[in-house]
């Protein structure tokens, strides 16, 4: 069974970063992307970031390109999601999901259960 906790969320200040850990466990790792979402309060989950299982590519949402940065940890079977220069609209849960390698679909047995707690990031002004 297939688990990501996402962990690192906190309060920051507008301007500081704050590094997310994605840990992936019950997966063949290698074989997996992972894309990061953001849930502002009160609007819908939105992508941000997903990176292929190989690191080949990596994509952005506009909001966030050039302020974050998505790697990944092989040895470690972590995907993390560095921030910087955080605003009060990064403010809001976050989460990350599985992907096909190449980050284009999901898998068929994800599932709204998947999902892990999420982390909360909250930027203060």
């Amino acid at each position: 069974q297939a688990q990501l906790e996402e962990i690192g969320g906190g309060l920051v200040q507008t301007g500081d970063s704050l590094t997310l850990s994605c840990e992936v466990a019950g997966l063949a790792f290698s074989r997996c992307g992972i894309a990061w979402f953001r849930q502002a309060p009160g609007k819908e989950r939105e992508e941000i970031s997903c990176i292929s299982n190989n690191d080949s590519n990596r994509s952005y949402a506009a909001s966030v390109r050039g302020r974050f940065t998505v790697s990944r940890d092989t040895a470690k079977d972590t995907v993390y999601l560095q921030m910087e220069s955080l605003q009060p609209n990064d403010t809001g849960d976050y989460y990350c999901e599985a992907r096909e390698p190449d980050c284009e679909l999901v898998p068929p047995w994800w599932s709204d259960q998947s999902w892990g707690q999420g982390t909360q990031v909250t930027v203060s002004s």
